[in-house]
């Protein structure tokens, strides 16, 4: 308002006289403060708008983007920022679990919905599950490529989720070399990542396929006639690389609700 920074922890609140007006130095403590006061150390994160700090919470900022020629270098002039507290549901993937199992592993599985529907709070929890092991079910080797530190929240390179006791995490990193750097270098089962999309991607991700490995993942869609059209999914839908989907969206009361989809696109639940 006039040029001046705001803060309101209510959403209610409509009359911005009524918010706390921040100060370029609160902004500068803040920053400090999160970041432990080496800011430096988390300049990749900057760089991508955010910073997780101890316990998987994740500080958002925006202002102004510093660029070259390669892309974004930083963010300049922080006005703003977004503080989203972290949670883990143990257990919400319970449901799901069996139909993945594909004899002593899994079936290629892509867990799909809307942004902000839940498919990342489940991918974790379908991580942490088969990573332990349950019985009848012996646990795997998982290695997690975490490209936004949203999965397994790395601080300083520990995993503030739980993650399961054989789960190996590359935080920071990009999914396409991620997974090539996991799969040459730590012998998994299984390597699970978020938010599938780029075309390196899905080369990374049949490359891996045609390892061995099975694949666990999440990609953007609101329905099934949605995620039968992404292009590069209609190959692996002929190639049989996934032959699991799993939709995920929230019912009238709040609770998530799947279905369940085979490789011919037969739904099994």
């Amino acid at each position: 308002m006039d040029g001046e920074m705001c803060a309101c922890v209510r959403e209610s609140v409509q009359n911005a006289r009524a918010c706390y007006r921040i100060t370029g130095a609160d902004i500068a403590e803040m920053l400090s403060y999160i970041s432990e006061y080496s800011l430096y150390a988390y300049q990749e994160e900057l760089r991508q708008g955010y910073i997780t700090i101890e316990g998987g919470h994740r500080v958002g900022i925006a202002g102004e983007i510093a660029k070259d020629r390669e892309g974004i270098t930083g963010i300049k002039y922080i006005s703003f920022m977004n503080i989203r507290v972290a949670h883990e549901k143990k257990g919400c993937a319970e449901k799901i679990l069996p139909f993945l199992k594909d004899g002593e592993s899994i079936y290629n599985t892509l867990l799909v919905s809307k942004p902000g529907a839940g498919k990342t709070t489940c991918l974790r929890d379908c991580i942490r599950s088969l990573s332990n092991g349950k019985e009848g079910w012996e646990g795997m080797k998982i290695c997690v490529v975490d490209e936004r530190s949203e999965i397994a929240a790395c601080h300083l390179g520990i995993p503030q989720n739980d993650m399961g006791i054989r789960t190996d995490v590359l935080s920071g990193c990009g999914k396409s070399e991620g997974m090539m750097l996991m799969l040459r270098s730590m012998s998994p089962q299984i390597i699970a990542v978020d938010e599938l999309g780029g075309k390196k991607d899905f080369q990374a991700v049949e490359q891996a396929a045609c390892s061995g490995v099975r694949i666990l993942g999440t990609v953007h869609a609101d329905t099934v006639e949605e995620l039968w059209e992404k292009p590069y999914l209609k190959k692996w839908m002929k190639r049989g690389i996934f032959e699991r989907f799993i939709l995920i969206r929230h019912n009238r009361s709040g609770e998530r609700d799947f279905q369940v989809f085979n490789g011919k696109r037969e739904q099994l639940c």
